[in-house]
């Protein structure tokens, strides 16, 4: 079992919780009240900050209800979050667009993370073929 450092910004969202047996995804949360038109983008603090341990990074993503409970969408589509951004003042913020006029509220869960080992260094070998099997090239269906 990993202990991780964590801040935070704020008392007005409910601490950290791994549900151990649920799911491996942990909960985020708005740390202030947010009121967004349609079009607008915005940086909304999570309220924490983290020292990862050397060799991991986080992975933040919307939750599944995300879009439609808030008319948002994570304009990076998921966030990564290195070891080294681990400071006083390296806040978790997720990135959103919304498509909707929207209210977000302090403490809303907006979107999840999980934490992954960095992928391990690789090397290519470019080669002429390959011998695996040749499924059309497009897509996971093959058909275009």
């Amino acid at each position: 079992m990993e202990t991780i450092k964590i801040k935070y910004f704020t008392d007005k969202i409910d601490k950290l919780t791994y549900i151990d047996g649920k799911s491996d995804w942990i909960d985020l949360r708005a740390a202030e009240d947010v009121t967004l038109k349609k079009g607008e983008f915005k940086l909304i603090p999570l309220g924490i900050a983290m020292q990862l341990p050397k060799g991991y990074e986080a992975h933040i993503v919307p939750r599944s209800s995300t879009f439609k409970n808030f008319g948002i969408i994570q304009t990076n589509h998921q966030g990564v979050v290195d070891c080294s951004y681990c400071g006083d003042n390296d806040q978790w913020f997720m990135p959103v667009l919304a498509v909707r006029d929207t209210q977000i509220s302090c403490n809303d869960r907006i979107c999840q993370f999980r934490i992954m080992e960095n992928q391990p260094k690789i090397v290519f070998n470019e080669v002429s073929t390959l011998e695996g099997t040749d499924r059309g090239g497009f897509g996971s269906t093959g058909k275009q």
